[in-house]
Order: structure tokens, then C-alpha cells, then sequence
């Protein structure tokens, strides 16, 4: 995460875990490795050492939108998951549904980046819900600010994986509306 800057772009330390992150085909996320867009379409699953009567938040960010060289629209927000109790995502409170890679055309590679929050109770979340087809509410995220409001401290885990532009992205962004 430091290699690749995730420190400090998104946050401030390491988190002590990896969260291991698996798509349905079963590519997994290993620290930075490549995966396409076609590749990370569906939502994953993801698990990291839980508590079972804690509860979590989850994030996924991309910090290079629209480009790691020009990140004007960063971060942009993929996925976000409040109140899940323990590693049971589906239990959670579902703020911006899953949305998958969408690096656009001549960008290069793009960082996408899980993190894992431990709550100090269950949250009342003020957060706008976003479908998996709205771009509105996306982008100019913050995950510092974003843990700041609702007092989540640093990530308990993270990962991330790479990708780039592939064909699957004009799909996505046919079905999307600002």
C-alpha cells in the first residue's frame, strides 16, 4: 500500500489485516495486482478477521479519477456499506452499491481500493443511497472525511487491485445516468 500510495493518498497508516476480496469468477485482489474491468463487474466477496458482534464499515475508492496523473474528480466511490455486523455484508446498510472498475479509455491503471472500518457501535448514517447505475453522489469523495464524520478511526483492513480500460467500461457507462 505504501509502494503504490495508497499511503497517504487515501489513508495515513497501513491497516493491521489484509481484507481478502474475491470475485465470483474467481479472480482475487492481491495488494496491487492487475485486474480487468470485465474481470470485477459483479460485486465481491469480502472477509476480514471480524468480531462477530462488532459491526464495520466497508468502502471501496478509486483515488484516480479521472487519471493518477490529473485525480481531479478523486476519490471516486464504488462501494460503501455501513452497520455490518460482523463479516456479513448483506446484513449491512447499503449507502452506494456496488459499482465495479471504470477507468475510462487512455487513463492507464487505476487504483481500487477496499477498506474495512471497525464502528464503535451500530451508526445512524446520514449518507445519500446510490444505485449501481448512478454516477451523482460519486465522485469527490473522501475517505478521510467520510471516517472523520461518523469517528471510525484508521482502517482495521485493506487491500486493492489495478486496472485499466477495457471494452466492458462503455458498457457500464451506457447504463449509467449522472
Amino acid at each position: 500500500m505504501e509502494k503504490e500510495e495508497v499511503v497517504p493518498d487515501v489513508i495515513d497508516q497501513v491497516p493491521k489485516h489484509v481484507a481478502e476480496v474475491q470475485y465470483p469468477g474467481g479472480e482475487k485482489v492481491d495488494l496491487g495486482n492487475e485486474l480487468t474491468p470485465t474481470q470485477v463487474k459483479y460485486t465481491p466477496t469480502i472477509t476480514w478477521p471480524a468480531d462477530s458482534d462488532s459491526y464495520y464499515t466497508v468502502l471501496m475508492v478509486d483515488p484516480d479519477a479521472p487519471s493518477r496523473k490529473e485525480p481531479t474528480y478523486c476519490e471516486a466511490l464504488h462501494w460503501s456499506v455501513g452497520n455490518v455486523p460482523g463479516n456479513d455484508i448483506a446484513k449491512g446498510e447499503t449507502f452506494a452499491e456496488y459499482c465495479g472498475s471504470g477507468a475510462p479509455q487512455g487513463t492507464g491503471l487505476h487504483r481500487y481500493i477496499f477498506l474495512v472500518y471497525k464502528q464503535n457501535g451500530k451508526i445512524e448514517f446520514n449518507e445519500p443511497k446510490i444505485d449501481n447505475r448512478t454516477r451523482a453522489g460519486r465522485l469527490n469523495f473522501s475517505t478521510r472525511k467520510f471516517a472523520e464524520k461518523y469517528n471510525i478511526g484508521q482502517p482495521l483492513a485493506g487491500n486493492f487491485f489495478q486496472a485499466q480500460f477495457d471494452e466492458s467500461v462503455l458498457e457500464m457507462y451506457k447504463l449509467m445516468k449522472d
